[in-house]
């Protein structure tokens, strides 16, 4: 399974993502795209959005911190 978070550091939402991941024992790739321009470009491709935090679970795009949709996509 991959799962990618696209965040920023001083963004709350992306924090308690990664937080929730963490404490699901899922394991995922954090990219800060305040500070990687590529990743950012890349997260606006998946997703058509600027804002984060965006997390790719298996090509499955979720914008912001939605427990129930990351749920459903970990389960698939």
């Amino acid at each position: 399974m991959a799962v990618n978070v696209y965040s920023t550091q001083s963004c709350p939402y992306c924090t308690m993502v990664k937080n929730y991941l963490r404490q699901k024992g899922v394991p995922f790739t954090d990219y800060d795209v305040g500070r990687d321009q590529r990743r950012a470009e890349e997260m606006v491709r998946k997703s058509g959005q600027m804002g984060v935090p965006v997390v790719d679970i298996n090509g499955k795009i979720i914008i912001g911190f939605n427990k129930a949709e990351i749920d459903r996509a970990l389960n698939r």
